[in-house]
């Protein structure tokens, strides 16, 4: 009965693990967006559905350019010029779900 208790225990650490992950992810970006655009704490607001491009006067083409680079930074990996498009960074959801992409 142990062996079974430890086996659900692993298993459900490992959901909590993926969700704590996921959670970290949507964090880091929304970190990244509020240090970037100088937003003013207004980042602890944002739902996944919040509007970025026409929505946040702050996030212009160089804009852009400099949170991609700090994502790229944070998270180790690299943004090709053909992997990106304002799709990405129409809401907080669409550019979290990017950067999960990215990270596999």
């Amino acid at each position: 009965m142990y062996g079974t208790d430890e086996t659900l225990s692993a298993g459900k650490c490992d959901i909590d693990n993926r969700e704590l992950e996921s959670m970290d992810t949507r964090a880091e970006v929304l970190t990244i967006l509020e240090a970037v655009l100088s937003l003013k704490g207004r980042s602890s607001g944002f739902a996944n559905e919040t509007r970025l491009l026409g929505g946040l006067p702050e996030l212009d083409s160089m804009a852009v350019v400099d949170v991609l680079t700090a994502l790229e930074e944070r998270f180790g990996f690299v943004v090709a010029d053909d992997e990106i498009d304002g799709a990405a960074f129409a809401t907080v959801g669409s550019l979290v779900e990017f950067v999960r992409g990215k990270l596999g």
